[in-house]
């Protein structure tokens, strides 16, 4: 199963202030560009989630958001997602600005919920 991540590029970009949670408020406008990541996931025998890319400095563990996604979704939809390795080819630039992190478990997500759970709505994936 095989899916793009779009790069995207803020056109701009607003702090509107801090959330309970840590993070923060946001208004912006943006758009997609050409620029993308291929992400490859494929389930076979073993535990737990697998991460590999071709860059050697990204985590592989649930400090990656593709992994993080696997298991919002496993968690949500009740699916197991066990044996799952995620490949990633890694063309957007990483801590650019760009979204490839967020991109790459969007990705994720839309191929497990296409995949493994097609009766669950979109906005309930992870």
């Amino acid at each position: 199963m095989e899916a793009l991540a779009c790069a995207k590029l803020n056109l701009t970009l607003d702090v509107l202030g801090k959330r309970a949670d840590g993070y923060h408020k946001l208004r912006m406008v943006m758009t997609s560009i050409d620029l993308a990541d291929r992400l490859t996931l494929e389930f076979g025998s073993g535990a737990g989630v697998s991460i590999r890319t071709n860059l050697g400095f990204l985590p592989s563990d649930k400090r990656n958001l593709a992994w993080l996604a696997a298991d919002a979704f496993s968690k949500t939809s009740g699916k197991p997602v066990d044996g799952l390795s995620i490949a990633i080819d890694k063309h957007i630039p990483v801590c650019a600005g760009m979204a490839g992190g967020s991109s790459d478990g969007a990705a994720v997500l839309r191929i497990l919920g296409r995949t493994c759970a097609p009766e669950l709505p979109r906005g309930r994936l992870g």
